[in-house]
């Protein structure tokens, strides 16, 4: 058995070089992850082969969406097995079929609403559904949002403004829903992960983490569980600093972190993490973590060098 992570219920094997890709072919970075019903994996790179589709076992399978993406996000599978994929550089989110065909487009293709407006979109983020199929959109870098829309690409509301306080939002990073409707917010730069319910009012907030950026929540679980990814430093003067960062928490739907994956440096030995940055659970319970590992510490390395960017566990 190689490196095992966790404790108790949640240990993980880390699964190492998981995900085969065809000769000369590299990842670059792979900003998100995404698990269909047949537990096919879906990786969202910031490559020249915008997404990557594996099996279980990691075999390569299929790519499609050259020449669309301009900076990959997020990725989503929705409720009617198509994939959301949240372009924060074109500020869209597009609805494809599982071979890359375009059904929607939310967003204006290159088109920024004004930055902190409130408008939709300014480097949208991810993307989440309520149980109803209502689609919500975190935005993101530019905006300090979140937005309803229908199903059909209607928008029906939005809430958030920037600030520190209850409902407000420093770089909306994520958005995932339990089966519930409770809505969970990641705000990056705060610190903190905010619970709404379905139509944007503030219920609570998880604390106790940092840069939260990669959030999932497994509903196949009789108690929802939530997976968090937590990025390391963001400032030169504690960019060293150990344990801070790096790793995945599991939290129960209360909000308790039951485990912490991974170590208190970031690096790439069995174990480490650079920067999850994406999160997807398929039916087994195996988590794959994608990591942008080149924009954390790749490209500031001399010689500069792509990392591993992707895991399974």
């Amino acid at each position: 058995m190689g490196v095992v992570l966790g404790s108790g219920e949640y240990r993980y094997e880390v699964i190492e070089s998981w995900g085969k890709l065809p000769d000369d072919w590299t990842f670059h970075e792979v900003a998100a992850v995404a698990v269909d019903n047949q537990d096919q994996v879906y990786c969202f790179t910031r490559g020249k082969h915008p997404v990557i589709v594996f099996d279980s076992d990691g075999n390569f399978l299929r790519a499609w969406g050259d020449g669309v993406f301009k900076r990959a996000h997020g990725a989503t599978i929705g409720p009617d097995e198509t994939v959301f994929l949240t372009d924060d550089g074109d500020h869209t989110v597009r609805k494809c079929t599982l071979d890359g065909k375009i059904l929607l487009t939310i967003g204006v293709p290159g088109k920024s609403s004004p930055y902190q407006s409130g408008e939709p979109f300014n480097r949208c983020t991810h993307v989440a559904f309520s149980p109803q199929g209502d689609i919500y959109v975190s935005d993101g870098y530019g905006n300090s949002r979140v937005h309803k829309y229908s199903p059909d690409g209607k928008l029906l509301l939005s809430w958030g403004e920037p600030g520190s306080d209850p409902g407000q939002f420093n770089i909306v990073h994520n958005i995932c829903t339990d089966r519930e409707g409770w809505v969970y917010v990641a705000d990056r730069e705060n610190n903190r992960v905010q619970v709404f319910n379905g139509s944007g009012k503030y219920e609570t907030q998880w604390n106790n983490m940092h840069r939260p950026c990669a959030l999932y929540m497994d509903n196949t679980k009789k108690d929802p569980i939530c997976y968090v990814g937590e990025l390391g430093p963001g400032l030169g003067v504690n960019k060293e600093a150990p344990n801070l960062g790096n790793r995945v928490d599991i939290y129960d739907k209360t909000g308790k972190r039951v485990a912490r994956l991974g170590d208190i440096r970031a690096g790439e030995k069995p174990g480490q993490f650079i920067a999850p940055h994406g999160i997807a659970i398929d039916s087994r319970g195996d988590i794959y973590v994608g990591e942008v590992s080149w924009t954390i510490m790749g490209q500031h390395l001399k010689p500069q060098r792509e990392l591993r960017s992707l895991q399974k566990l």
